[in-house]
C-alpha cells in the first residue's frame, strides 16, 4: 500500500510524530504533506474545519482514512506490513484507539514537539 499522510504542519508533535515515521519508512512508500499546503483540501476532499480536526491518510487506492485509522495505515506502509491496520480492525480496538486519538488530536498543542514544518520550510505549506 503506497499513500500520503496529511499532517497539521502548525504543529510541533504533529510534526516530530511525521518525522519518526518518516525513519521508520523502510519501504520508501510513505509520503507526508502538511494539511496547509496547496491543494491538499481539495486532495482530501473535505471542508476546511473539518481537516484540521485530524490526519488523513490518502491511499494510492483512492480510499481516504481520517484519525487513528490514518495514523496506522502510515505505519503500515512505513514498515511494510498490514499489522497495524489488521489490529485496529479487530473489535473494539479500533474505537478506543479513535478514542485516544481524538483526545490527543484536540490537545496537540499542548504536547511538545519540534518546530513545526510550516516554520521550517513555510514554502511547503502555502496554500492557493
Amino acid at each position: 500500500m503506497d499513500g500520503v499522510l496529511v499532517f497539521d504542519g502548525n504543529c510541533g508533535m504533529c510534526t516530530r510524530v511525521r518525522n519518526g515515521l518518516l525513519r521508520l519508512n523502510r519501504t520508501g512508500r510513505l509520503a507526508t504533506e502538511p494539511m496547509q499546503g496547496r491543494g491538499v483540501r481539495e486532495r482530501v476532499g473535505v471542508d476546511a474545519e473539518r481537516l484540521v480536526q485530524s490526519s488523513w491518510w490518502l491511499d494510492s487506492s483512492g480510499a481516504v482514512f481520517e484519525g487513528a485509522k490514518a495514523i496506522n495505515a502510515a505505519v503500515s506502509t512505513a514498515l511494510g506490513t498490514r499489522l497495524p491496520l489488521l489490529a485496529y480492525s479487530i473489535p473494539g480496538v479500533g474505537p478506543v484507539q479513535e478514542m485516544v486519538y481524538r483526545w490527543v488530536a484536540t490537545h496537540r498543542y499542548r504536547f511538545r514537539g519540534v518546530t513545526p514544518l510550516c516554520e521550517s520550510d513555510p514554502q511547503r505549506c502555502t496554500a492557493a
